[in-house]
């Protein structure tokens, strides 16, 4: 059995390690500088407290972006020296984002230990490369981020760092073989567990769903089915689940080999950055003439989804709202009802229209998955979502993209389950349009400027709160512009008081809030690496089902307008259009 010894290493601060919604998340330069992972690392032992570091159990893996794995090894080290009992790695460093969280959940391990948290290693949608994005997130013994009481202690620990420990003479771990490698050290004896990646995921997975509905769907020759991990750590998951398990073509899988670039593109699931998904759905510039009925696409790290029939883009804030208004009656895991629901601030309405429809809880949080985990584990809330490709439930304390298609999945299946001996099928664009006929639509854009210059972007936010102190001045400039929008009723900066631990989060994003329902919201997004990212949220109701079916861009194209000019887009950023169009 090697031994180590514990390593003090002098440092100093470093600036700007201040996480954000999910994480730290900075280029591969610059983790790769001197101390620069470590002092991070070293400040998250020190805002714990000392029962969850000393003898505990910890996860570290991550989406297998670039320098992940020497990420790992240098985790396990500093682990070692600061008295962890034992660290658990997904084989190769790959867990998705909702599996590190089932695992914290649900993993005993060998001698019957349990994970007190995780350290996640992923930027999740943001490119991977040499050149590119890299990231670290701290999970807690629920499987979910780490609240803002941790992170802040993170932060102000990173700005006094004197020093780190680190192992010395505990040599790198193999990571790609499973199985348990034993050290001895000052506080005694010390294991890496290297496990399958998909295995607790996959039971879980199959607590959830009914997996032989499903199956016979997809095996059905009448459906076809399409998904594409966009080389992120998804592709893990996909074989397993989709061809395995559910009976689909390997065929129907694209780009489902996790590379530590993503094979070069962006692995964020939207209409831009899908772009062979999407062609292969059928929309786009270069469709296929013949689509399959289903597809679906997910971001690096798997907890983000987009859902697509044939021919047909299904909004997130619309995803949310169908899935929690089939839940019961397609999903075993729920079929006791549903204990609320609730979505983000930027995120549509419709999960609202629902909630009052099926007399639900529901609640408004700001961004950040940390505010849905505090209503799960008070039991408040089931289903979930935000409008940036985030949906999932209380059976874990991350968003999870596979669960989301999974959950859609099911829903088709029920739906069917008379059709597949030769009737007409219910399809994705069916389910879509009975939802808007029973609660109305949503019409609903995101318009994102990415590295937008970070002192113009803080002035145009600035510039908005400003307006909002004359709403008759507002209104007087929204007549003047377009007579075909009403005017604005009141306008904000969101404030949350969260109903089970008191917190309260301000400045949450500026809201323009119209007497027909309208909304325009603006936030800063922190999920970036560098710059600023401006997103304008722009929202319609339309509950008379003669007015559902219209374009998006079109039936909302005066709003957009007045979003601009209010906000004076072009004159703060220089920027004449978004980047970024969902």
């Amino acid at each position: 059995m090697a031994s180590f010894k514990v390593n003090r290493v002098e440092s100093s601060p470093i600036e700007g390690q201040k996480p954000g919604t999910s994480g730290l998340r900075k280029k591969v330069k610059v983790f790769t500088q001197p101390h620069y992972l470590h002092n991070f690392v070293q400040a998250t032992f020190n805002a714990l407290s000392a029962e969850k570091v000393k003898g505990s159990t910890l996860v570290v893996s991550g989406d297998g972006r670039y320098y992940s794995k020497d990420a790992i090894q240098i985790i396990i080290k500093m682990a070692a020296a600061n008295g962890v009992r034992r660290i658990w790695v997904g084989q190769n460093g790959l867990l998705s984002t909702p599996a590190v969280s089932a695992v914290v959940r649900e993993r005993v391990g060998a001698d019957g230990s349990k994970a007190n948290g995780a350290f996640i290693l992923t930027a999740s949608h943001n490119p991977g490369g040499p050149n590119e994005d890299f990231g670290i997130k701290y999970n807690m013994e629920n499987g979910g981020p780490a609240p803002e009481g941790i992170t802040d202690k993170i932060f102000e620990n990173t700005k006094t760092i004197k020093e780190y420990f680190i192992a010395e003479g505990l040599p790198d771990v193999d990571i790609s073989a499973i199985g348990i490698s034993t050290f001895s050290g000052p506080d005694g004896q010390f294991d890496v567990d290297v496990f399958d990646s998909s295995s607790d995921y996959v039971k879980l997975m199959k607590s959830i769903f009914d997996f032989e509905s499903i199956r016979k769907l997809i095996t059905s020759p009448q459906f076809s089915f399409c998904y594409d991990a966009l080389h992120g750590v998804a592709g893990a998951y996909a074989k397993r689940i989709f061809v395995e398990e559910l009976g689909a073509n390997e065929s129907s899988l694209l780009n489902c080999v996790p590379k530590e670039d993503f094979g070069g593109g962006h692995p964020d699931p939207n209409l831009t950055y899908a772009k062979e998904l999407v062609a292969r759905m059928g929309l786009g510039k270069n469709p296929d003439s013949n689509p399959p009925e289903f597809g679906a696409a997910a971001d690096g790290d798997a907890d983000r989804n987009m859902v697509l029939g044939k021919r047909f883009f299904v909004t997130p804030s619309d995803s949310v709202a169908i899935i929690a208004a089939n839940a019961v009656q397609s999903i075993p895991y729920f079929s006791s009802g549903l204990k609320g629901v609730a979505r983000s601030m930027p995120t549509s309405a419709a999960l609202d229209v629902v909630a009052k429809s099926l007399n639900l809880k529901f609640f408004e949080v700001p961004t950040g998955w940390k505010f849905f985990g505090n209503l799960m584990d008070a039991g408040l809330c089931s289903v979930c979502g935000e409008e940036s490709f985030g949906t999932g439930s209380d059976h874990i304390r991350e968003k999870d993209g596979i669960w989301a298609v999974l959950a859609w999945l099911s829903i088709l299946a029920y739906k069917n389950k008379d059709n597949l001996n030769g009737g007409n099928l219910v399809t994705v664009e069916d389910i879509v349009k009975q939802h808007w006929a029973t609660f109305g639509r949503h019409y609903y854009t995101r318009y994102d400027y990415e590295n937008v210059d970070a002192g113009a972007a803080k002035e145009l936010m600035a510039h908005l709160v400003k307006l909002q102190s004359s709403i008759s001045d507002v209104n007087k400039t929204i007549k003047e512009t377009r007579s075909d929008v009403a005017n604005v009723a009141s306008a904000d900066e969101f404030e949350y008081k969260d109903p089970v631990d008191g917190s309260v989060s301000k400045n949450q994003g500026i809201r323009y809030l119209f007497e027909d329902g309208s909304r325009l919201v603006f936030r800063l997004s922190g999920t970036g690496s560098e710059g600023a990212t401006i997103r304008l949220y722009i929202e319609q109701y339309e509950k008379d089902s003669s007015k559902t079916g219209r374009d998006s861009q079109e039936a909302l194209a005066p709003l957009v307008e007045i979003a601009l000019k209010l906000s004076k887009m072009q004159e703060f950023t220089g920027r004449s259009a978004p980047t970024v169009i969902t």
